[in-house]
């Protein structure tokens, strides 16, 4: 099974790991959103994306984040993170089992480099077919966005809303801590230059303060957690 290419291997499947399990809760032909349960005091590697950006968004639980080799970050639900490629990271569950979302932008789950963990996977690839299992169907998954329709979804500490819009009038004035993602199209310049893109993760200020400014595409396709 070529697992680094075809995310279609994923789909309906959950991955077991030393530290928890994920599982494919969205995907687009340019975003892949994983969910990660990792349990009390575990850890993941200390690894990086060298050519991905990657988003993670905490919807239950608090986390500490390891950023390249000196700094640390706690953060608890719900709340967010933007890591850039080649950045090396790794999330602690520092409460009880924890629920993150990881925004992947490009797809590609070859994307990995390993430089230390606890469960003797230094260097090692992306688990093969062996740790994968069929999904559970009570699991959540995100559905694919409608215009004028809001899909929403419930966790413990955190609400998940799946959206799409034509401007950014219906995002600017929502609660200033409300997070979003991109998934599909965002805000650009006028000479076509985008400011916020697929897979990108911030919160209302920064919308409304690029809106001043910039346009949106077409569409605009988001996630947003409160």
């Amino acid at each position: 099974m070529n697992i680094e290419k075809n995310l279609n291997s994923y789909i309906n499947k959950i991955v077991k790991k030393p530290w928890g399990e994920e599982y494919l809760i969205f995907q687009n032909d340019l975003v892949a959103i994983w969910l990660l349960n990792i349990l009390p005091e575990k850890n993941t590697s200390l690894h990086c994306h060298p050519t991905k950006k990657t988003g993670l968004i905490l919807l239950d639980g608090k986390v500490e984040i390891d950023l390249g080799f000196y700094e640390k970050r706690i953060l608890e639900a719900p709340d967010k993170i933007m890591i850039r490629p080649g950045l090396f990271h790794s999330t602690k569950a520092i409460t009880s089992k924890i629920t993150m979302l990881e925004i992947e932008v490009p797809i590609d789950k070859s994307d990995l480099v390993r430089f230390k963990d606890e469960y003797g996977r230094t260097e090692k690839p992306y688990e093969g077919s062996e740790f994968i299992s069929k999904l559970n169907k009570k699991a959540i998954l995100f559905a694919h966005p409608i215009q004028n329709e809001i899909k929403k979804y419930i966790f413990n500490q955190s609400v998940v809303t799946i959206e799409r819009h034509k401007d950014t009038k219906m995002l600017i004035n929502r609660n200033p801590n409300t997070i979003f993602s991109i998934l599909k199209g965002g805000l650009v310049s006028k000479s076509g230059k985008t400011v916020l893109s697929p897979g990108d993760v911030v919160r209302t200020e920064t919308i409304k303060k690029l809106a001043e400014v910039f346009k949106t595409t077409e569409i605009i396709d988001i996630l947003t957690a409160s």
